[in-house]
């Protein structure tokens, strides 16, 4: 079964703070009477046997470190009951413990970021913790057998060291040739920040980076990439920004849809076991 974990963080923001409210809004969206239950590939997600949601994991004043254990252990034990979950952030920071996490229960995990931004910086203003960062720290961990990021359009030297450092493999927007042949070996995690998309698509994020990737693209790289996706997490929606809920909206959608990847994978598996 699919569990559904919201990580109301923000702290770790360089910007603004907004991305803490965003697992209510996504919810809220999610069930929107505006549109229906059913994924692409046609699961109906109103049928409450596919899925759970968990709530919110209790960081009341945590941050830093105290935080990212409640999240690490919060997710680990799902994890281990053996289910497969999906987080709405939250700002990015935290899919370093939501991916720490996966990465112990796993092993040799693959991880596929669609984003604007690479998030490799060592640090952002003093944090090695920030939203910026949690991919240097998975990276330096060892955990990760690879890295593979989309939508990219944010690169300054710093990073492009990091990328080079790690060994990611970069699909930067100003090229996307290779996207639809990614294809990996072993479990894969996908991470999806809001921004990636066009502000036009998702007006509701803290940074406006333009020039992303559609709506629809982005759920053709969720439909089509070659591997066994075992969890995700859509983080970065900021209501404070987002006029009529639209990239709330977008938020669900992305979050069903990836629900449905998720148990089309597991119904894959479990049949190749039978």
């Amino acid at each position: 079964m699919i569990k559904l974990l919201g990580l109301p963080q923000d702290n770790n923001s360089s910007y603004m703070t907004g991305p803490a409210l965003g697992p209510a809004r996504i919810r809220e969206a999610f069930v929107c009477d505006s549109a229906n239950m059913w994924t692409e590939s046609g699961f109906d997600l109103g049928d409450k046997t596919l899925w759970q949601d968990l709530g919110d994991v209790d960081l009341g004043e945590k941050a830093g470190s105290s935080a990212f254990a409640a999240i690490h252990d919060a997710v680990l034990t799902t994890l281990k009951d053996g289910h497969q979950l999906l987080c709405l952030g939250g700002d990015h920071s935290v899919a370093f413990p939501v991916i720490a996490a996966h990465a112990e229960h796993y092993g040799d995990l693959n991880v596929l970021h669609i984003d604007a931004h690479p998030d490799l910086y060592d640090e952002m203003q003093s944090n090695p913790f920030s939203h910026a960062s949690p991919f240097a720290r998975l990276m330096e961990s060892g955990r990760i057998k690879r890295l593979v990021q989309v939508g990219i359009r944010t690169l300054n030297g710093h990073q492009r060291e990091q990328a080079e450092r790690f060994g990611v493999e970069i699909h930067e927007m100003r090229d996307l040739s290779g996207v639809s042949e990614i294809a990996f070996e072993g479990p894969v995690y996908l991470s999806f920040d809001l921004d990636a998309l066009d502000p036009a698509f998702a007006p509701g994020v803290s940074h406006y980076e333009p020039g992303g990737l559609s709506t629809r693209a982005v759920l053709n790289i969720v439909h089509s990439f070659k591997g066994q996706l075992v969890g995700a997490d859509v983080v970065e929606l900021n209501p404070h920004r987002d006029p009529a809920d639209i990239t709330a909206m977008v938020a669900a959608k992305i979050t069903k849809e990836l629900m449905g990847r998720l148990l089309t994978d597991a119904h894959a598996v479990s049949a190749a076991i039978r």
